[in-house]
């Protein structure tokens, strides 16, 4: 009985100081959340919504269609705009088709340009946190680049098809102005097209055909398969050590049994109190008989999970939960009986 009482408690003692020890050296916590960009898809423009494309939870590609606003009150303005010029380069002695094609062509390079611009910032501020590759934004550069001469030559034909038609003419004012209303025009029917900004799934669909969509406000939920990580919110006594590119495992609910890497690719050093919901991050609260300890988000990133990679195509469950452990050192004995926990708690996940 002696025997036994001691054996209890050396083991007692043993698994307390690995406890204290593998806060440190290889942090643990199921206080997870798996993350994605969420996007709100916002029309450009005010009109009753003609179509739908999508339905709820269906995957989409980057540029795909997912509904359309009412186009007919646009296209008059683009056909208006079209005849106002026509009689203004009438009027000064200037032809209109050259220019006609050369302003087409110019609206569709400052919109592609503008959708450039928004993927590249996106995707350089998700190469910056380590979440995409840098050839992937060596592509978004490359890609804007393209769409900035595209503009140029554009703007160049403008000019050219100006000069052709009579510097005089095209220089008009009368002229000027027609050319600028029809571009706005010819932009403000294509935001009538509401497309994916990157590939993804369509959530909370709400929309049908008939309703009337305002401009500015979200008529659409999408969420990005482009940026997931997980979001595991730590102890301050497991912080210490966890540096930026360490080496981590996560096993998410949604897959039992399964460990996926990760890399540690930020720090967020404040968080809420309670006190101050403003814009600090606000780690999920848990209930118990002990004081809740202070968490700091700390961002994971799946790198052989992003789009392009072998397997992508994890299914993605926003807020979802998962177990992460982070190896901070090059112990291996703490490693080692952290690989065991770690799939400990993926099998027991099947549980729960």
């Amino acid at each position: 009985m002696k025997a036994t009482v001691a054996t209890s408690a050396i083991l007692a003692a043993l698994i307390f100081i690995w406890y204290l020890v593998a806060d440190r050296i290889t942090p643990y916590t199921s206080n997870v959340r798996v993350k994605a960009m969420v996007i709100d898809i916002v029309p450009e423009v005010s009109g009753h919504v003609s179509a739908v494309a999508v339905n709820n939870g269906q995957v989409v590609e980057a540029g795909d269609l997912l509904a359309r606003i009412d186009p007919r009150p646009y296209q008059l303005k683009v056909d208006r705009a079209r005849a106002v010029l026509e009689l203004a380069t009438q009027s000064v002695g200037a032809g209109s088709s050259a220019i006609e094609v050369s302003v087409a062509n110019l609206t569709a390079a400052r919109t592609n340009l503008e959708n450039a611009e928004f993927q590249t910032a996106r995707t350089l501020e998700l190469e910056s946190r380590g979440i995409v590759s840098k050839s992937r934004g060596d592509n978004a550069r490359a890609a804007l680049q393209a769409a900035q001469s595209t503009v140029v030559a554009a703007e160049a034909d403008l000019e050219r098809a100006r000069r052709e038609h009579g510097v005089e003419g095209a220089d008009n004012p009368q002229i000027r102005e027609a050319v600028a209303a029809l571009g706005e025009a010819e932009l403000a029917l294509d935001w009538t097209k509401l497309r994916a900004p990157a590939r993804g799934v369509i959530v909370d669909l709400t929309v049908t055909s008939g309703v009337y969509a305002r401009a500015g406000s979200p008529v659409l939920t999408f969420v990005s398969f482009e940026e997931l990580w997980v979001e595991a919110y730590m102890k301050e006594n497991n912080i210490a050590n966890i540096s930026i590119g360490d080496p981590a495992e996560i096993s998410l609910d949604l897959y039992p049994g399964r460990i996926f890497d990760g890399v540690v690719a930020s720090i967020s050093y404040a968080a809420s109190d309670g006190t101050r919901e403003g814009s600090l991050p606000n780690a999920p609260r848990v209930d118990g008989w002990m004081r809740d300890p202070q968490r700091f988000p700390v961002r994971i990133v799946m790198p052989d999970y992003q789009v392009g990679s072998e397997g992508h195509d994890i299914r993605r469950m926003v807020n979802g939960q998962a177990d992460v452990i982070v190896y901070t050192g090059e112990s291996r004995f703490m490693n080692a009986l952290a690989v065991v926990w770690m799939r400990l708690m993926s099998l027991l996940s099947y549980a729960y």
